[in-house]
């Protein structure tokens, strides 16, 4: 019998094959179902593989400046100077979290126009919030005598924290992360309201023309891939709190 471990990696291939499968493979089914439908297929600008390609983009690249922006405010916040801001950061992570994409992008698009910027600036807000309450987090709720532990050895305040606190909080800080590109998967669907491309683009036009086909062709593939960047980010969650307690 097969591990919980060896499941999990099978799961997460197969999940890979799929996706791909789909990506590659749709396009040809795609006359076949629109010939079934009645309807005549819709002429694309890009293939579904080159929407798929545009919308990793966005969710990467947002996703980057969210963790870099992140990880400079968290370990700010963490510090005997920032401390007393920590509370301000996380009530702004907050509202920019709660504050619904769509509005952002409406308002980024005046200052910088239509395309992928204003998906960007919408995405790394949204992004900011959970890596930065995990960085948080995680960094303070290592146990106190660890540190004290560290501090004895004579380390410094920066060794503390680079070799000890950061690596101890990783499993805490990728679940952030995990719940940081899920959100950004889904909400970098509405960029293509604004000529941002990515995987929205067949869900808009569908929508806009009452077609389930073209609907099923961006939302399966988004679909997928959120699950499937779920379970690669809580397999890394995973082993890094295996290696954290042997640690």
């Amino acid at each position: 019998m097969k591990s919980k471990h060896q499941k999990s990696w099978s799961f997460i291939i197969f999940l890979t094959v799929l996706f791909m499968a789909v990506v590659v493979l749709f396009p040809y089914f795609e006359q076949a179902l629109w010939g079934f439908s009645g309807k005549s297929a819709l002429i694309s600008r890009a293939t579904l593989w080159e929407l798929t390609v545009q919308h990793l983009v966005l969710v990467m690249l947002s996703g980057t400046l969210s963790l870099l922006a992140a990880f400079l405010l968290g370990i700010f916040a963490i510090t005997p100077a920032g401390r007393e801001f920590r509370d301000l950061l996380l009530e702004l992570a907050t509202i920019g979290e709660t504050f619904p994409s769509v509005a952002i992008i409406a308002l980024a698009v005046p200052a910088l126009g239509y395309g992928m910027l204003p998906t960007l600036v919408a995405l790394f807000i949204y992004g900011i919030l959970p890596i930065l309450r995990n960085i948080i987090v995680g960094i303070e709720n290592i146990p106190a005598g660890i540190v004290d532990t560290a501090y004895g050895t004579g380390m410094t305040r920066w060794q503390v924290l680079a070799k000890i606190e950061i690596p101890l909080a990783l499993p805490v800080i990728v679940a952030g992360i995990r719940t940081s590109v899920i959100i950004n998967i889904s909400a970098a669907t509405i960029g293509a309201t604004v000529g941002a491309g990515g995987l929205g683009v067949p869900i808009i036009s569908g929508i806009r023309t009452y077609s389930p086909l073209l609907i099923i062709k961006g939302s399966v593939p988004v679909a997928l891939l959120a699950i499937l960047a779920d379970n690669l980010l809580g397999k890394a969650e995973e082993m890094l709190s295996a290696w954290s307690q042997g640690a």
